[in-house]
This record gives C-alpha cells, structure tokens and sequence, in this order.
C-alpha cells in the first residue's frame, strides 16, 4: 500500500518536499553503497577499499548535517500540518538512522583494517549470509522510502526478526570458535563485532520502516506487535 501524491495550494513547497525527498534517498544511496563496500572489504580481506570506506564517512556526516538544517528551516518557514508535518517529521528522525548505518559500514571498515594477515574462509560462511540479508533489508527499506509503501515497510520489520536470530546463531558459532582454539581470539572478536554492527543496520532499517508507517498511517507502532500492526492497516 503506496502513499499518493498530494498537490498543495502552493506549487513551491510542492518542490521543497519533493526535493528533501530526494536528498534522503541520494543519502541512502550513499549509505547503501558504503555498506556493500565494508562488507566485500571484509570478506575477501580488502584493506585498501576498507580503508576507502573509512574515510568516505564524512561525506554521510555532512548530509545529515545539511538535511537536518533543510528539514528546520521548512518547519520554520512552512508550518506544515497534518500529513505534511508527519512527512518532514518522518524524515528527520530518518536522517540519524541513516548516519548510524554508515557509521555501522564504518566500523565494519574498521574491523577489517585490524586484522592482520588471512583469516580462516569458515569464519566468513555465515557471515557472507547475514551481510546478504541485511543488505537487501536496507536496500527495500529505502525502496519502501522512496514509494512510502507500508506493505513492504512491514515486510522489512519481520525480515528484521530473521536477522536477530541469525546473529545470535553466529554470534554462539563464534564464540565456540575462541573456544577451541584461543590463538584465534582477536580476528574472531573483530567479525563478531561486525555481526553486532550488521545487527545494529537491521535496527534502523526496521525505524525508518516504522516512519513511514507512521507517515502514511498516521499512527505510532513503535511497542506494537507485528500481528496487531497488520491488524490495523490491512
């Protein structure tokens, strides 16, 4: 269920809203494609493009900065009421999450920079999974944004579901690792770390999801059940 386009008395905030819009998608698609980048970093060992990913951060931190100041000024200077306040509120609380999914992508960078030498192929099986899943999560999640389609907003929050018990199987596969075998200790810690942060991606997938169910519905689910959201909006 796509939200419809509404035209406003003034053609002018018509493009303002349009063009915010937009500017948050171009965000995602950075955001995006800084999360491919760490995790192919990671998997096949790619310091130079981790380090790439490192350093490509502050451009994700500039964005927010500046659609943070846009979202303002148009509460500032339009008033907007009604779907239209919801639309310019769900985008500013959907800035932060996004900057935290690149900081996620950076820290996945980061983690690659520290280890030192090859590590073991096994200890990347489960992780090539969960990094796949998550990806295509934030990928509709953005793709839920740009049509503010609650059907797949929804699709999103119960993918979310999937991708905790997936970290928690390899978060215990990990740990069995260190176990075994404590020499190993330091590059396991670094990709269980990455697992956290993938965990943390799917977390703010899933509160964009719930933005623009809020924006479309009018309503806040944040301590909701997923049965009974599906109730409410079918």
């Amino acid at each position: 269920m796509a939200k419809l386009a509404r035209k406003h008395i003034s053609h002018s905030f018509d493009v303002e809203l349009t063009e915010l819009k937009n500017k948050v998608l171009s965000m995602g698609g950075l955001v995006e494609e800084q999360l491919t980048n760490a995790m192919t970093a990671l998997t096949k060992h790619d310091t130079e493009l981790a380090q790439q990913v490192y350093n490509n951060d502050y451009k994700i931190n500039a964005l927010e900065v500046s659609l943070d100041e846009e979202s303002t000024r148009i509460l500032a200077i339009r008033h907007p009421a009604a779907s239209d306040l919801r639309l310019v509120m769900a985008i500013i609380k959907t800035i932060p999450d996004l900057e935290r999914i690149g900081d996620q992508a950076e820290r996945i960078a980061h983690m690659t920079l520290q280890m030192q030498g090859e590590t073991p192929a096994k200890y990347f099986i489960a992780m090539n999974h969960l990094g796949e899943h998550v990806q295509l999560m934030l990928h509709n999640t953005l793709d839920a944004f740009a049509r503010f389609d609650v059907d797949m907003a929804i699709q999103v929050m119960e993918d979310d579901l999937k991708i905790d018990q997936e970290y928690d199987n390899i978060s215990r596969q990990l740990i069995t690792y260190m176990m075994e075998d404590p020499r190993i200790i330091p590059i396991v810690l670094n990709i269980l770390w990455s697992a956290r942060a993938l965990e943390r991606v799917a977390a703010h997938s899933r509160h964009i999801c719930e933005y623009i169910i809020y924006y479309v519905e009018g309503k806040d689910i944040r301590h909701i059940s997923l049965d009974q959201l599906k109730q409410e909006t079918s």
